[in-house]
C-alpha cells in the first residue's frame, strides 16, 4: 500500500448533479439499507433462537444473511454520506479497505450458495446419508472453507490492484471502490498481467462451481419428477426455488456487470447494474427465502407474536403500576 502517500484519496462516481437527486438517492439508499438490516436481522435471530431451523440449511443461511449484512455495509454507508454531504471523496485507505471487504463477502456468498445446492442435492437425492454427509462438523469446515477462500480471494486481488502506481488520475467511475475501476488507473503493465492471471484463476474456480450447481440442479430435478405424489413434488420444489431465485439473481446480474459490451456502457448504465448486483440482492434474499420456506415464515411468525405479545404486556404492566403510584400519591378523603 505504498501508494498512499502519492494518491491520497479517490474520487467516487457523482450519482447526480442536482441537490434534489442527490436527496433522493440518500432517502432510497436509506430505505434499501434498512429493509436489509431489518430482514437479515429477523433472519440472524429466528434461525439462532428457533431450535426447528438448528439444520445445515438454517445454519448456512445464516451465514448468507451475514455475507449480505456485509455487503450493505461495505457500500452503502459511504455512499449515503457522501449524497448527503454533496462529496466525492473517498481516503486510499478507506477505499482500499471497502474494496478488500466488498469482494470478500460477494465471493463468501457465491461460495456459499454453492455449498447450499450441495445441501439441496442431498436433501432430495440422497436423503438417507443426509445426516451422515452434513453433520454439524461437516457444515462447520464447508462455512469456514467459504469464509476462508472469499478472504483469500479478496486478499490476493486487493494487494495486486492496490500494489502498483497510479498514475492516470484519481476518478472511480462508480460509486463504491471497485477493483476492475481502480485497476484502470495503474502505470505499470505487470500489474494488469498479474490481475489477468487472477481473474483466470476465480473465473475457472467460479466456472468450476458454476457447473456443479448446473449438473446437482439436473440431478435434483430428475429425482423431484419421479416422486409420485404432487405434495411431494411441490414440497421439494418449494425447498430448491428459493435457493435458485437467489442464486440466479446475484448470477446474473454480477455477470451482466462483468461481461456487458462496451459499447452499451455508460455511467448511469454502471450505476444501476452496480446497484443491482451490490444492494438489491442482500435486501431481496431474507424475502425470496422467508416467501417459499413454511418453516422459516413459521419462526418468524413465532418470533414476532412472542415479541409483540411480550412488548403488551410490559406495556400494561408499566401502566398499571404507573396508575396505582399515582393513586397512592393522591391524598385520601
Amino acid at each position: 500500500m505504498s501508494n498512499s502517500s502519492s494518491m491520497p484519496q479517490f474520487l467516487l462516481l457523482a450519482v447526480a448533479d442536482r441537490r434534489e437527486l442527490q436527496l433522493l438517492h440518500f432517502w432510497l439508499f436509506l430505505a434499501i439499507s434498512l429493509a436489509a438490516l431489518l430482514a437479515n436481522g429477523l433472519i440472524l435471530s429466528t434461525v439462532a433462537c428457533d431450535h426447528h431451523l438448528h439444520t445445515p440449511m438454517g445454519f448456512f443461511l445464516l451465514n448468507l444473511s451475514l455475507t449480505d449484512l456485509g455487503c450493505i455495509c461495505t457500500t452503502v454507508p459511504k455512499a449515503m454520506h457522501n449524497s448527503l454531504w454533496n462529496t466525492r471523496i473517498i481516503s486510499y485507505m478507506g477505499c482500499a479497505a471497502q474494496a478488500f471487504f466488498f469482494l470478500f463477502f460477494i465471493s463468501a456468498e457465491f461460495s456459499l450458495l454453492t455449498i447450499m445446492c450441495y445441501d439441496r442435492y442431498v436433501a432430495i437425492c440422497k436423503p438417507l446419508h443426509y445426516g451422515t454427509l452434513l453433520g454439524s462438523r461437516a457444515c462447520a469446515h464447508m462455512a469456514a472453507a467459504a469464509w476462508a477462500s472469499g478472504f483469500l480471494n479478496a486478499l490476493l486481488h486487493t494487494a495486486n490492484t492496490f500494489s502498483p502506481s497510479l498514475c492516470q488520475g484519481n476518478a472511480l467511475g462508480q460509486f463504491f471502490c471497485e477493483l476492475p475501476h481502480i485497476l484502470k488507473l495503474s502505470c505499470s503493465h505487470s500489474g494488469y498481467r498479474r490481475e489477468l492471471g487472477l481473474i483466470v484463476v476465480s473465473v475457472c474456480l467460479g466456472f468450476g462451481c458454476f457447473i456443479f450447481i448446473v449438473f446437482s440442479y439436473v440431478q435434483i430435478f430428475r429425482a423431484v419428477l419421479r416422486i409420485p405424489s404432487h405434495q411431494g413434488q411441490h414440497k421439494a420444489f418449494s425447498t430448491c426455488l428459493p435457493h435458485l431465485a437467489v442464486l440466479s439473481l446475484f448470477v446474473s446480474t454480477a455477470t451482466f456487470s462483468d461481461m456487458k459490451p462496451p459499447s452499451i456502457s455508460s455511467p448511469s448504465l454502471d450505476l444501476v447494474v452496480a446497484v443491482l448486483y451490490s444492494v438489491v440482492p442482500p435486501a431481496l434474499n431474507p424475502l425470496i427465502y422467508s416467501f417459499r420456506n413454511q418453516e422459516l415464515k413459521d419462526a418468524l411468525r413465532k418470533m414476532m407474536t412472542r415479541c409483540f405479545s411480550r412488548a403488551t404486556t410490559c406495556l400494561f404492566s408499566s401502566a398499571q403500576h404507573s396508575l396505582c403510584n399515582t393513586l397512592l400519591a393522591q391524598p385520601a378523603f
